[in-house]
């Protein structure tokens, strides 16, 4: 039985159906920041469709309970006596963690298809009360983690006959920004170029590179917000409703996937209209 977050959080098999076999089928994916939240949904969704999936985060308690919990959604794609999910902890922020993290997956898989580059903090302040440090980690976390995956993963699988595809997770902020987010806005509007600027490069290796722009999600960490930004937020939404994670983890499916083999350097907005307004 799964229980815990992924029970309360995940839709019917009906709401992502298998159709025409599974749409991940043999695909090995990486997520980043997927103990929880957004990265956790996005994985219980690719083994959903018959991906692999490596569960990285720096917690490793909650990455563990993750990665147990899809092996026991994953087993009618465990044929082959491999698991389904497993564990790897990584600190994005190094270079040296994300190769070792790889590598694992390549030790156990023999590829790696798909990333998506989810991990990501938020340290809010106004400009001028915002501290160095706090500007530095989100970066460090937020921007140059992103480059560190990103570029491990292009050279492993330029290396690959079937090519790859990475997935980098933007943010509404970064192209609209958001008041007292200098830190976080910052990061996401780099993401968003370096989608852009990697889907050129990386192209004619078979390499696709898109990044989803989320909007107002109900995550752990919104669940933290006052209920008057929150009530704010759902009134500025043209549906009418915050998202939720598995609207996200859609997206991340669909470009994914086959269906999607075209699309490349696209910010996908995931908001419910938010730019719209009221």
């Amino acid at each position: 039985r799964i229980d815990s977050m992924l029970a309360d959080t995940l839709q019917p098999e009906s709401a992502v159906s298998v159709q025409n076999g599974p749409r991940l089928q043999n695909k090995v994916a990486i997520i980043t920041g997927s103990a929880r939240g957004i990265g956790a949904i996005t994985a219980a969704t690719f083994v959903r469709q018959g991906a692999r999936v490596v569960i990285c985060d720096v917690n490793e308690e909650l990455g563990r309970q993750t990665a147990a919990e899809l092996n026991i959604l994953g087993r009618p794609f465990s044929s082959n006596g491999k698991p389904t999910a497993i564990f790897s902890p990584v600190n994005v922020m190094n270079t040296e963690s994300v190769e070792m993290l790889f590598q694992s997956a390549l030790d156990l898989f023999g590829h790696v298809d798909i990333l998506v580059n989810n991990a990501g903090i938020t340290r809010d302040a106004q400009l001028r009360k915002m501290s160095e440090a706090d500007f530095e980690l989100v970066m460090d976390i937020n921007l140059k983690g992103v480059f560190n995956c990103g570029k491990v993963a292009a050279n492993q699988m330029a290396k690959q006959e079937q090519g790859g595809v990475i997935l980098n997770a933007a943010s509404v902020v970064g192209l609209d920004g958001n008041f007292g987010q200098t830190n976080y806005a910052a990061t996401k509007a780099g993401v968003i170029a370096m989608t852009q600027v990697w889907s050129r490069e990386l192209g004619p290796k078979g390499i696709r590179v898109n990044a989803v722009a989320p909007g107002f999600i109900e995550t752990p960490m919104t669940a933290q917000m006052p209920q008057k930004i929150f009530d704010m937020m759902v009134q500025n939404t043209p549906l009418r409703r915050v998202g939720i994670a598995q609207d996200v983890a859609n997206a991340y499916l669909w470009l994914a996937s086959d269906e999607a083999s075209f699309i490349n350097g696209a910010v996908i907005r995931v908001d419910g209209g938010l730019r719209i307004g009221t």
